[in-house]
């Protein structure tokens, strides 16, 4: 997942924090919607527990990764000190990895294919855990990228419902990095509104205002508060 930054960075997480908190804010008030509709996701991949733990200190308790095994390696010993941590899984992710995926995180955005399904569905059952489970749709059919094609979208939440009895909170997309997104972010609102799906996970440092207006509940942001990787 690639991220372009909104601001300057300034290298101070608990400042750039309250900077896109700002943002945030004044983007939800444009949209005529409550602070509180939408959940800042801060990107930790990549940045180990010294540059996480000032972020937290700051009030931040929700955070994203890429990799099973990199969040598997840092962050136990962080939710043993800070317990009301959630942990959201942003990134591809493996079958042979489900199991890992549903004891730590309590979101994964990243179901695609049917093969991730069964797996979860698996997990879930034996593990008695439930994680938010969002379906990610790529929005541009673009053929390096995962997620769901947008035409087969409902066929493929019926068959999550129906098949492998998964509960799907919502949808994820990551737009084209050379599009406008808005058009992205207004597909995947009218694919969730369809289904019945009240969760939209999209937007990210450079364009989370505009996800917000389009509705986005979930924005996942990590160089504009973390810098540059």
């Amino acid at each position: 997942m690639t991220e372009k930054s909104a601001a300057p960075i300034t290298g101070d997480s608990p400042n750039a924090l309250a900077s896109v908190e700002a943002e945030i804010a004044r983007a939800c008030k444009d949209a005529r919607r409550d602070r509180s509709s939408v959940t800042l996701i801060a990107v930790s991949k990549t940045f180990d527990a010294g540059a996480i733990t000032p972020v937290i200190a700051a009030g931040q308790r929700v955070f994203g990764e890429n990799r099973v095994q990199e969040a598997k390696g840092k962050w136990p010993a962080l939710t043993s000190v800070y317990p009301d941590i959630a942990l959201h899984l942003i990134g591809p992710l493996q079958s042979n990895k489900a199991k890992e995926a549903v004891a730590l995180f309590d979101a994964i955005h990243s179901v695609d294919r049917p093969s991730i399904c069964q797996a979860l569905a698996k997990e879930i059952e034996s593990q008695k855990k439930r994680p938010d489970l969002f379906v990610q749709i790529n929005t541009g059919e673009e053929p390096q990228k995962a997620g769901i094609a947008p035409g087969e979208a409902d066929a493929f939440l019926a068959s999550c419902r129906d098949t492998y009895g998964l509960t799907i909170s919502g949808l994820m997309c990551i737009p084209p990095v050379d599009e406008p997104p808005a058009a992205h972010f207004a597909l995947t609102a009218k694919i969730a509104e369809r289904n019945g799906l009240k969760n939209l996970s999209m937007g990210m440092s450079a364009d989370f205002a505009t996800a917000i207006m389009l509705g986005a509940t979930h924005v996942r942001v990590g160089s504009a508060i973390f810098g540059h990787r």
